[in-house]
């Protein structure tokens, strides 16, 4: 078993990311980043509580324990690197292990981790072998068609399929997407999930799972950095240790039985198409709607819990917030994680950095929503400032050039360059990143800020870019 907090089945008291960073409070090296990082308390007991929720429900449902530890174990998988990704994928690959004992014989678990790493080194090669920086994926905003990156779709192999089962093959073709070409999605991405009988709710679970991988791996990752313990170096094919199972042995039975599409309290669902539908043309500084393609809650249907996990009564009036609250456990642990990494400034970075960081994010990964809302505000944060003009003129460059564009000073430019490299898979933020941040003036505190922010919007990206699109208001047309 690898060396995981405790053991791999007690992930109780360990915090998740300061184990996958190797943070330790006492510690000479790391250890001041490991108490910096308790600076955020709620960013932090809160991106825990999100593990809890997503991977330790007290109620998992149909996707069950397994289901969700596969997944997890495939997205680390993806993220490859001499990382935090590789203890993740021993992590994961352990509970998974762990979760399967009593349930499996030891020739279909190993069978499973095999044909699991299997897909993994598929899924990387195919990437490898197509020479395309990822994430890559084609807009669907026709005037951004000249940034568009085609990149290969992913399938597993009809052997792989009988060894895992309908329901996980397609959540780890749907997976492939989220973590590697997320501007790819487009409704349709979504029917391979209804037809293998994905509900509504366990649709939102698994998008909010992958999600939020993407920003613990990030989050843990930028910390191990910081702490001087992590250099990024290249992909790790092997999820944990008992991927030496011969694939001869896959056995029959797959993690979970298929699902009949249609049958069922829980079976499939329609996908939501809007052939009317008036999008943007490319990025933008203002604001726009957003519409989803999974069934939201009706807001008359919120139940009290639902209510308290908004967090802001507001929010339920928004059909994305109201479709997140189909798992208030998640989305009250991930709000809650969002305003103490965005709106606690003490000791910390100003807030139109960490607009900036998610701003340049939302560009880099394609979300042109995201995009929209962090760049205006951005713009907003930074209105008293003496350069307040040069800076509205900066964030106008990131729209219309990309993240090449220059901000205009040191501070922005690093900041700049360390969310790019922390959005790569395999994520590529190195020494010469915090280099650059404090050289330009960031404390440790604030280094930490950035990497959270950047980390939180990888989350943030593709829960927007996959269960919906944005819409161009009225007044804008």
């Amino acid at each position: 078993m690898t060396d995981s907090p405790a053991n791999a089945t007690d992930t109780s008291s360990a915090d998740i990311i300061d184990f996958l960073a190797d943070l330790d409070p006492v510690s000479e090296i790391s250890g001041p980043v490991a108490r910096l990082r308790h600076n955020r308390t709620q960013a932090r007991d809160n991106a825990q509580r999100s593990f809890h929720a997503l991977f330790e429900p007290e109620t998992p449902g149909d996707f069950t324990l397994a289901e969700r530890y596969a997944v997890a174990a495939f997205v680390a998988g993806l993220h490859g690197g001499a990382t935090a990704a590789a203890r993740a994928t021993s992590l994961y690959t352990d509970l998974l292990v762990d979760e399967l004992d009593g349930n499996a014989t030891e020739t279909e678990t190993n069978a499973l981790i095999t044909t699991l790493a299997a897909v993994v080194s598929d899924a990387r090669a195919h990437v490898n072998a197509a020479g395309v920086p990822t994430p890559y994926g084609v807009y669907r905003e026709p005037d951004l068609a000249d940034e568009s990156v085609p990149g290969p779709e992913f399938h597993l192999l009809e052997a792989q399929k009988k060894v895992l089962g309908s329901r996980l093959a397609a959540a780890l073709e749907f997976t492939h997407l989220l973590v590697l070409h997320p501007r790819d999605s487009r409704a349709e991405r979504l029917q391979p999930l209804a037809d293998a009988g994905w509900s509504p709710t366990e649709v939102v679970r698994l998008g909010q799972l992958v999600s939020f991988l993407t920003f613990q791996i990030r989050t843990a990752h930028g910390l191990g950095v910081l702490a001087t313990k992590f250099v990024p170096q290249g992909d790790v094919r092997r999820p944990g240790k008992h991927a030496g199972a011969r694939q001869a042995d896959a056995p029959q039975r797959p993690v979970h039985a298929d699902a009949a599409p249609g049958t069922g309290v829980n079976a499939g669902f329609d996908v939501i198409t809007y052939p009317d539908l008036v999008r943007p043309r490319g990025f933008v500084s203002h604001s726009l709607g957003w519409v989803p393609w999974v069934p939201p809650v009706e807001e008359s249907d919120l139940t009290e819990r639902q209510k308290v996990a908004l967090v802001d009564p507001l929010r339920a009036k928004s059909e994305y917030f109201r479709l997140l609250a189909r798992d208030p456990e998640a989305l009250e642990a991930r709000t809650l994680t969002d305003k103490d990494i965005f709106y606690n400034v003490t000791d910390g970075a100003g807030r139109a950095e960490r607009e900036l960081s998610a701003a340049v994010t939302s560009r880099f990964n394609g979300c042109v929503y995201c995009a929209s809302v962090h760049t205006g505000r951005a713009i907003a944060e930074s209105a008293d400032d003496e350069d307040a003009a040069a800076k509205a003129d900066a964030i106008q460059r990131l729209c219309d050039e990309g993240v090449s564009a220059d901000l205009g000073s040191a501070l922005w430019n690093a900041i700049r360059d360390a969310s790019v490299a922390l959005a790569t898979v395999p994520v590529r933020f190195g020494a010469p990143h915090v280099t650059a941040l404090r050289d330009a003036g960031l404390s440790g505190g604030e280094i930490i800020d950035v990497i959270n922010a950047a980390a939180f919007f990888n989350w943030a990206n593709r829960l927007m870019l996959s269960l919906g699109e944005p819409e161009l208001p009225k007044r804008f047309r």
